[in-house]
C-alpha cells in the first residue's frame, strides 16, 4: 500500500531545538526524563517482559512547542520521526482513510520510528452516531485504537491536540503518558525572552514586552522587534551615505 505523498519523514531537521532549550513545567520535565531513561533500557526490560510507555498526548495551549517537543524527542531517541496532519489525509472514498491510517502505522513499526499524529482531535473526536458520517468515524476511530493497540513496544507514538476534552475516551486511555501545556507565566515568559535575546548585541534587547501569551508568539515578537532595529539601523546608514 502506498504511503500518503503528505506524510513527511525527518531525518534531519535544521530548525531543531534541542529537548533541553525547550520551557517545560516541572512535572513534564520529570515524565520526559523517565521516557528516554525508558527507551535507554528497553533491552533490559525486555528480559523481563515489561513494556516501555511509547503512546504520548500533548495537549493544552497552543503555541506552546507541542510540535517542537515532538521533534526533539525523536532526536534524543535518535529516532527517525514522520509527521502526519490526521486534517489532512481524510479521504472522501469510502473506507480509504481507515486504509490510509493502516499504512502509516504499518510504515512507522517497521522502522521503529516515532510517529507523530498533529490535530490529533480531528479523526478522535467523540463518536457521534446521530450524523450521517457516524458510521465511517466509528470505522475510522476503531482502526485507530487497534493500530495504536498493536504499536511495537521500540516504536514511540505521539499525539498532539489543543482541543483534548472533544477527543473520543477509548483513545484518549490508550496514553500512558499525558503532558499539558499551558500558557506561561509573566516569568517564563521573561525568563524565555531573555534566553532569545542573549545572542544578540544589547542595543537590539530593549522592547516592551507582552505578556498572556504562547511561548510562539513571543518569539515572534521579540524577532520583529530585533528586525525593525535592524532595518532603521540599515536605513539611517543609506540616508547618510546619500
Amino acid at each position: 500500500m502506498a504511503i500518503l505523498p503528505n506524510l513527511i519523514l525527518k531525518s534531519r531537521d535544521t530548525s531543531l531545538i534541542e529537548l533541553k532549550d525547550i520551557h517545560f513545567s516541572e512535572k513534564n520535565k520529570n515524565l520526559l526524563k523517565q521516557l528516554l531513561k525508558e527507551f535507554k533500557y528497553i533491552n533490559t526490560f525486555r528480559e523481563y517482559e515489561l513494556p516501555v510507555d511509547n503512546k504520548i498526548l500533548l495537549f493544552g495551549y497552543t503555541g506552546c512547542g507541542k510540535t517542537t517537543t515532538a521533534k526533539a524527542i525523536a532526536h534524543k531517541l535518535g529516532k527517525e520521526i514522520l509527521i502526519l496532519n490526521l486534517g489532512e489525509i481524510v479521504s472522501s472514498k469510502l473506507g480509504e482513510t481507515a486504509k490510509n491510517i493502516t499504512s502509516i502505522f504499518r510504515k512507522a513499526s517497521r522502522e521503529n520510528s516515532v510517529l507523530f499524529l498533529d490535530e490529533f482531535d480531528y479523526l478522535g473526536k467523540t463518536r457521534d452516531y446521530e450524523t450521517k458520517d457516524s458510521g465511517e468515524m466509528k470505522r475510522i476511530v476503531n482502526t485507530l485504537i487497534q493500530q495504536i493497540d498493536q504499536l511495537p513496544n521500540e516504536t514511540l507514538l505521539i499525539a498532539a491536540t489543543n482541543h483534548s476534552s472533544i477527543i473520543d475516551t477509548a483513545l484518549l486511555r490508550r496514553f500512558q503518558l499525558r503532558l499539558k501545556f499551558e500558557k506561561p507565566s509573566k516569568n517564563d515568559l521573561d525568563i524565555y525572552y531573555d534566553s532569545l535575546l542573549l545572542k544578540f548585541p544589547e542595543k537590539y534587547r530593549n522592547f516592551e514586552r507582552s505578556y498572556s501569551i504562547s511561548y510562539a508568539e513571543a518569539r515572534d515578537i521579540t524577532f520583529r522587534n530585533i528586525k525593525n532595529r535592524i532595518i532603521e539601523e540599515e536605513e539611517a546608514k543609506e540616508l547618510k551615505a546619500v
